[in-house]
C-alpha cells in the first residue's frame, strides 16, 4: 500500500551526474572560440544555472566576457554539443535507480520538474531507461515559467494526482528547488551531492541527505509530519 505523497524530483544535480557532458560540452565551445579548456573542478562549480550563465561564467574565466549579442550563437553551439553527447559520461547517482524502481512497485506517482529544456531533459532520460518510472516530464519550453515560479509545480501534480493541491514533497539540490517548494507551499528534500554552490543545510529545506536511498523514508516522515 503506498502510503507516499506524489514526488516530484529535479533533474540535474539530483537524478543524474550530468556535470561531465555539461563540461565537455562548454570545453568544444571554448575551444571553437580559441579558448583555453577548463578543468572539471572549476566548471563544475558553474553548472546548474543554465546554459547562459555557464557560458558567461567560462567565458569570463577564460578572457574577455561574452558580449549580449555573442550569446544567442554560443548557446546554440553548446546545446548543439551537447545534445549530441547528451548521456556519453552521464550517469544516475548512487541509488536513484533501485530506489525508483521500488517506489514504482509501490506506485508512488512520480514527476520530474527541470529547468533544462525539454528537448534536452527527455532524451537524457530515455538514454538512461530513467523515463519509465516517471508520470510527467517537465522540462522547460512546456510552460512560459520556469521554477521557481509554484504554477509549474502545480501543473505537474495536478498531471500526476488530477488535484494541484494534492499532497506532494519536491525533491531536489539547489535553490531554486528550495524556493520553488516554498512557494508552492509544499515541503522540500535537498541532496548535498548536487552541484549549489550554497550549504544545503543554509536553503530551508525540511530534510537534507546525501544519500538517494533516505528519500522514501523523509518524504514519508514529512506527509506523516
Amino acid at each position: 500500500m503506498n502510503t507516499l505523497p506524489a514526488l516530484i524530483f529535479d533533474l540535474d544535480g539530483t537524478l543524474v551526474d550530468t556535470a561531465p557532458d555539461l563540461l565537455a560540452a562548454m570545453n568544444a565551445v571554448l575551444v571553437q572560440q580559441g579558448r583555453r579548456r577548463l578543468d572539471p573542478e572549476t566548471l563544475r562549480h558553474m553548472v546548474g544555472f543554465g546554459a547562459a550563465s555557464l557560458i558567461r561564467q567560462a567565458m569570463a574565466e577564460t578572457g574577455d566576457p561574452v558580449l549580449d549579442d555573442q550569446l544567442p550563437k554560443l548557446v546554440g553551439d553548446f546545446v548543439v554539443h551537447y545534445g549530441a553527447h547528451i548521456a556519453d559520461e552521464s550517469v544516475p547517482f548512487p541509488g536513484v535507480l533501485d530506489t525508483l524502481a521500488e517506489l514504482q512497485a509501490q506506485r508512488v506517482p512520480m514527476a520530474v520538474l527541470t529547468n533544462k529544456p525539454q528537448e534536452l531533459a527527455l532524451p537524457l532520460l530515455e538514454a538512461l531507461n530513467m523515463h519509465r518510472f516517471f508520470g510527467a516530464i517537465h522540462g522547460a519550453g512546456r510552460f512560459s515559467y520556469v521554477k521557481p515560479d509554484p504554477r509549474v509545480f502545480h501543473h505537474v501534480v495536478e498531471e500526476l494526482a488530477g488535484d494541484p493541491n494534492a499532497p506532494a514533497v519536491m525533491i531536489g539540490d539547489s535553490t531554486t528547488d528550495a524556493k520553488t517548494a516554498r512557494a508552492a507551499k509544499a515541503p522540500i528534500i535537498l541532496l548535498s551531492y548536487g552541484y549549489t554552490p550554497d550549504p544545503v543545510e543554509t536553503l530551508g529545506a525540511d530534510a537534507v541527505t546525501g544519500d538517494f536511498r533516505d528519500v522514501p523514508a523523509l518524504a514519508r516522515r514529512l506527509r506523516m509530519g
